[in-house]
């Protein structure tokens, strides 16, 4: 049973059908090799050999594993997906996980930072280095835009407008979409690609907007070690992330005014129910705010909106 080779038949296929991301495409590898092992575990040498029971006994593994419901729900959904293309390719006659539903999760509300942490995070002083003075640019252009930190470090020069202050980004599903930046982000954005950039590529070529010293793209994972650090000169208790800041800059705009379509469009979501969650983000700040500031409310909860440096 070389399943190996049928996971990589089932990824291309979604790759070239479906147009998802490669974040995606290796979050569902990463699950379908769970799932792999399991099967192994188990002695289970013939895929014909999966029942229903086996996917759901599976599932039961991931809960001991201590396994997030929404890591969970998604590798379901990549065994679901394997099997119903492992029916149609004849490989098995039926679909054992068909009638398996992911467990319903109640609404999580994305964590957010204040103004005043989003302000702290942006004044934390520059040091002279080129490498500072570019994650600066980058958090800048972060909470300024909204985009997920794939699509930051992916950025080509060619996509980005200075003169007219917008950002061409290609998001998931491959699906373009315009975001504007505003000025302070494009101010800094044009002293990065006129001064700071040219001295980590030393004349080197390269089409990438946010490069290393050695003129190559950064990583996901040293953005989020530089902003974590950033976090940390800054005085800010919370672990913050590149997405915090994606959510923030999705609840700020809300708090302030915007409207809920041109934010699904400025943050390349496909259906409005996602953009939607920041709505009841707004909803639970203000109810915050009434608990706390109300006269009649119990003085025991007054300090709770001071503690988070909120106004």
């Amino acid at each position: 049973m070389d399943t190996d080779a049928l996971v990589e038949r089932y990824l291309n296929h979604i790759r070239v059908e479906g147009g998802l991301s490669r974040n995606t495409i290796d979050a569902y590898r990463r699950d379908l090799a769970k799932f792999q092992r399991y099967l192994r575990q188990r002695k289970i040498e013939q895929l014909r050999q999966v029942t229903e029971d086996t996917v759901r006994s599976f599932l039961g593994s991931l809960h001991t594993l201590q396994l997030s419901s929404v890591s969970s729900a998604r590798c379901l959904s990549a065994v679901r997906g394997w099997l119903r293309f492992l029916q149609e390719e004849r490989v098995i006659e039926g679909h054992p996980a068909l009638d398996i539903a992911p467990a319903r999760r109640g609404t999580r509300l994305p964590q957010t930072l204040s103004v005043q942490e989003v302000t702290a995070l942006l004044d934390v002083p520059v040091h002279g280095t080129a490498e500072d003075r570019r994650d600066r640019v980058m958090l800048e252009l972060l909470y300024a835009t909204g985009l997920r930190v794939s699509e930051l470090v992916s950025l080509e020069l060619g996509q980005v407008n200075m003169e007219v202050g917008y950002l061409r980004v290609m998001g998931k599903g491959s699906k373009q979409r315009i975001v504007p930046m505003g000025e302070p982000a494009q101010r800094l954005l044009a002293e990065y690609v006129q001064g700071i950039r040219p001295q980590l590529l030393k004349h080197r070529p390269s089409r990438v907007l946010f490069v290393s010293r050695r003129g190559s793209s950064l990583t996901r994972q040293a953005c989020w070690k530089s902003l974590r650090q950033r976090a940390q000169r800054a005085g800010l208790t919370k672990t913050v992330s590149p997405h915090m800041l994606r959510h923030s800059f999705a609840t700020h705009l809300l708090g302030g005014g915007a409207d809920l379509r041109s934010v699904q469009t400025m943050l390349g979501h496909a259906d409005i129910a996602t953009t939607q969650i920041y709505t009841h983000v707004e909803r639970e700040r203000l109810k915050e705010v009434h608990a706390t500031f109300f006269p009649r409310q119990p003085r025991r909860k007054a300090k709770s909106l001071h503690q988070r440096g909120e106004k």
